[in-house]
């Protein structure tokens, strides 16, 4: 038989949670993956990413598994050995109804993850909840690592509605802020650096406000404006103070679309009866660390510049009081007209939050069990239970694609947990540190071992080819659930007698594609309408369009966020350090690796250096020099990392980028630069979500 050496050229798509949803084209050659590269039937922005193009790397790994691992040694000594996969599934099988009956289902806890999750069927958070919700239900939880404090913030303020921009209306725009945003390291989808860019080349300020200078200051940036993290409603009152004070304010805009402005306003000017002294730059320059002279000619620019868009990073919520910031950047855009207007935007979360083209997407039955905490806190519910104040004891972790012992904050409080539970189960296509804890490890399949249907952040839908083989042994996470609701009796309820292709044929064809061929010939489909601003239906005609608040507008004082038991108003609140932890740590992402995936993986062209970036004044005050190896502590843990000195960030804060896989020594000390061994679990309230900017820490040099 004669071997086909013809190069195709096959669509496919990253199904991550890297923010991007890229068209991409896979070079398959004899059966062999040999490259990835751009898809051209993406508009001219539409680019993918180191991590998509070497997907390769991962495909053809020497460290993917090959079988199915039962442990054997304690937790996380690695000591696993492989077992036939009717032994794994029996297993799992036999362990989940013994916890259900020994116990009841709510001991069951879901850590559904990132692996995949974008996918209309192979979807690392609906299948999960799916397969167990069937099996009697599990505790679940709310929110979510990235967006948490956003997600429960907004509907407060503008109700349930969508709040994004389509990324080529920012060439209408005549001045762009990106506040948190590290638009060339952090996507938003993978349009939104080129229009970014497009914007900046026909004169467009773009201004980045951001503790250090990212790689978006130093490729997009007109003007960076440094500030300590966790201060941005600060700085943001102190705008507004200015845009007040110097009649740069849209009142009309105002009154016609919001209610509570004036309230927030003698808070700002310091003007009521809570003894509150004025917000003004000077005031905010302490907080900041941001020259107040620079904070004024920022917000008169802004003030003046007409239409504004204001992008937010998901960085400035994941501070102790991040529902200020997200309430003063809504606030913003309102006071200057920008809200809902082309070239403007919400100042809401931008990316992903406008409607995609119908297409459906495996179904998630209720729960029968209603008991849930949040996403952030998983681990003190298991390892506290009912005697913590928590609904449920939990008994069994079941994780798939979710490094969370990685990515959760505190990663020793998360070994913990994994240690304390009777069974866990996790699927994965390496032994990451989370798998290393789990009883079973079951292998599975990349996005380039099976087909599916890739939801984006803007107005287009994605078809992936299957493109290899599957790797001998390893099975699709769909297909794994579906043996194991065979063996526990609800089989046919989980397929519902289909597979792969099945639920996709299905999918399409209640959506509002027409031609299916043509949709995975070319592996993309367009929505209509590319310049979309959300809101903007609410602004046209607010009488017709109410918003889904209380008053049918913006709240910016809101009598349902104070119903949480904090201010009506937004408010500043700051995590300030101590004598002891002096320094503002940030853990942004790296361009090389999606939270903790490729973290194992070599990538080709890496130039990146994973060492703390510590401003000269501090280094020169703790006799650290350049490149020395120093140990950074917090209240949570201790990190051995080199030091990099350099001006390029802001004094009193430092900088350890996250996601990469711990490695502790005999003392205890994390040795590879982990960095959430130094986070904490405490929440930033009321939201309960995330504060993994706003941590507190001490470098000392060995």
């Amino acid at each position: 038989m004669m071997t086909d050496l013809t190069t195709k050229k096959i669509p496919v798509s990253c199904n991550k949670d890297c923010g991007g949803g890229c068209p991409l084209l896979a070079y398959v050659k004899d059966g062999r993956v040999i490259k990835i590269v751009n898809n051209p039937l993406g508009n001219r922005h539409m680019s993918g990413c180191v991590k998509g193009f070497q997907m390769t790397k991962v495909l053809y790994s020497a460290e993917r598994l090959k079988k199915p691992l039962l442990r054997k040694g304690a937790r996380g000594s690695g000591d696993f050995e492989e077992v036939p996969w009717s032994e794994a599934l029996d297993i799992v099988a036999e362990k989940l109804n013994s916890i259900k009956e020994k116990h009841g289902n709510q001991a069951i806890l879901s850590l559904g993850g990132s692996g995949a999750c974008r996918g209309a069927l192979h979807n690392t958070i609906r299948l999960p909840l799916r397969f167990l919700n069937l099996f009697g239900g599990h505790t679940s939880t709310y929110g979510s690592y990235s967006a948490g404090a956003t997600e429960f913030t907004t509907p407060h303020m503008i109700g349930r509605t969508w709040t994004g921009i389509d990324p080529a209306t920012l060439l209408k725009s005549n001045m762009i802020i990106l506040w948190g945003a590290n638009i060339a390291d952090c996507r938003f989808g993978c349009e939104l650096y080129g229009w970014l860019g497009e914007a900046r080349k026909k004169g467009v300020d773009v201004v980045v406000i951001d503790p250090r200078r990212s790689a978006t200051v130093s490729k997009l940036a007109t003007k960076w404006i440094p500030i300590r993290p966790g201060t941005d409603s600060a700085m943001m009152m102190a705008v507004l103070y200015v845009l007040v004070t110097e009649d740069l304010i849209d009142s009309t805009f105002i009154d016609t679309y919001s209610v509570g402005f004036d309230e927030l306003k003698r808070y700002v000017l310091g003007s009521g009866d809570d003894g509150q002294e004025a917000k003004t730059p000077l005031w905010a320059e302490d907080i900041c660390g941001t020259p107040a002279s620079l904070i004024v000619e920022f917000a008169r620019q802004y003030g003046r510049a007409k239409p504004s868009a204001l992008i937010p990073g998901l960085s400035i919520q994941r501070t102790i009081g991040g529902e200020e910031a997200v309430r003063l950047s809504i606030v913003l855009q309102v006071a200057t007209g920008n809200l809902g207007k082309m070239g403007g935007s919400s100042g809401g979360l931008t990316w992903d939050s406008l409607p995609r083209p119908r297409m459906k997407a495996i179904k998630i039955p209720p729960n029968p069990i209603v008991e849930r905490a949040p996403t952030y806190l998983w681990p003190d519910m298991v390892l506290n239970g009912t005697a913590g104040g928590y609904p449920c004891n939990i008994k069994a972790i079941y994780n798939v694609g979710g490094n969370y012992i990685v990515q959760g904050s505190d990663v020793r409080k998360s070994i913990r947990a994994f240690e304390s539970v009777e069974f866990s189960v996790c699927h994965d296509y390496f032994l990451t540190p989370t798998a290393a804890y789990c009883d079973v490890v079951l292998p599975v399949t990349t996005f380039l071992e099976r087909g599916d249907i890739v939801f984006s952040g803007g107005n287009y839908l994605l078809f992936s080819n299957q493109v290899s083989q599957p790797l001998p042994e390893s099975k699709n996470d769909y297909d794994i659930f579906s043996d194991l609701a065979c063996r526990l009796g609800f089989g046919e309820a989980f397929t519902e007698g289909k597979n792969e292709e099945d639920w996709l044929r299905e999918f399409i064809a209640s959506s509002e594609i027409t031609d299916p061929d043509e949709f995975k010939r070319t592996g993309i489909y367009y929505g209509k309408d590319q310049l979309r601003v959300g809101l903007s239906d609410f602004i046209e005609d607010p009488e017709t369009n109410p918003l889904s608040t209380p008053s049918g507008k913006i709240e910016i004082s809101s009598k349902s966020f104070g119903m949480t038991g904090f201010s009506p108003i937004p408010e500043v609140r700051i995590l300030e350090p101590t004598r002891d932890y002096p320094l503002r740590l940030i853990s942004p992402k790296s361009r090389f690796r999606i939270h903790s995936q490729f973290s194992n993986i070599p990538l080709a062209g890496k130039r990146e250096r994973h060492d703390l970036w510590i401003n000269p004044v501090d280094a020169k005050k703790r006799g650290i020099i350049n490149g020395q190896t120093i140990l950074v502590n917090s209240p949570e843990g201790r990190v051995k990392i080199k030091a990099r000195v350099t001006g390029e960030i802001l004094q009193g804060v430092v900088c350890l980028l996250e996601g990469l896989w711990p490695c502790f020594n005999s003392h205890g000390v994390e040795t590879s630069g982990s960095v959430n061994v130094l986070t904490s679990t405490e929440p930033t309230e009321p939201s309960r979500a995330s504060r993994t900017h706003s941590v507190l820490v001490e470098v000392t040099g060995l």
